[in-house]
């Protein structure tokens, strides 16, 4: 079964503007798909192995992750706003370089601000997919006021991180890893064409607690992984580490 990449394809900050274009995302799966359709298969392949990384050792390596998610916020911001003056590259680098470096020596407020933008990113959704379960009457209402949820999720995960640390790094970097990742697989199976007409038919019907389903379920088993992980090791590490009981003279 052949996998080709697109001869034309638009960038990837092109792409990841169409994707987080609006908050509540998953909820929208055909709009999502046609989006990623576009996307290189080289791209999904970094973003697939991207958030993987995140997902199962976030915690392990959370100012990484935090400095290059500044960055990638910074660069698809300034790519947009770069639009406006025909300089997007120019824009979108400075913008990117900025918030990485400037996210370093401020890394607590920094995982504060990335905890806050995944809780609303999350709540969004969240409020969004409950559009699904609803009846058609009402549906258009609690779509359209899916700020409610980002609002809540924003204040919740941002306060987290002054409170529980290591569990607001562990959230942010699950949610936002499973998400990444989760974009990275459906970019890699609208490469092969015997499936891309099917999955788009399947977006254009599929219900929006799908997508978010995609993104809760692996999120919450990286969340117990990078949970576990860590007091594994530290006990293995004090156990087999051990000195021995000094000698008496």
């Amino acid at each position: 079964m052949p996998i080709t990449l697109a001869a034309t394809t638009p960038n990837i900050f092109e792409t990841l503007s169409g994707v987080f274009s609006r908050v509540d995302l998953l909820a929208h799966p055909r709009g999502l798909v046609d989006v990623l359709a576009q996307m290189s298969i080289v791209w999904a392949v970094v973003l697939l192995i991207a958030g993987l990384v995140c997902l199962l050792n976030g915690y392990k390596l959370y100012r990484w992750v935090t400095i290059a998610l500044a960055g990638g916020i910074g660069g698809v911001a300034g790519y947009c706003l770069g639009q406006r003056i025909s300089a997007e590259f120019i824009v979108a680098g400075c913008l990117a370089a900025l918030l990485a470096v400037v996210a370093y020596p401020l890394m607590k407020y920094a995982v504060a601000a990335m905890g806050g933008i995944v809780g609303a990113f999350l709540g969004a959704n969240l409020w969004g997919a409950c559009a699904g379960l609803v009846d058609s009457s009402s549906r258009a209402t609690v779509e359209n006021t899916y700020w409610v949820g980002a609002l809540i999720g924003l204040v919740l995960c941002g306060m987290l991180a002054f409170v529980l640390f290591k569990l607001s790094v562990v959230i942010f970097t699950s949610v936002s890893g499973a998400t990444i990742a989760m974009l990275g697989v459906l970019g890699l199976v609208l490469q092969v064409p015997a499936w891309k007409s099917g999955i788009t038919s399947w977006a254009g019907n599929a219900n929006a607690m799908v997508l978010p389903l995609l993104v809760i379920v692996p999120a919450i088993i990286g969340l117990i992984l990078q949970q576990v992980k860590p007091e594994t090791g530290a006990a293995g590490g004090s156990a087999g580490g051990a000195k021995p009981a000094a000698k008496p003279a």
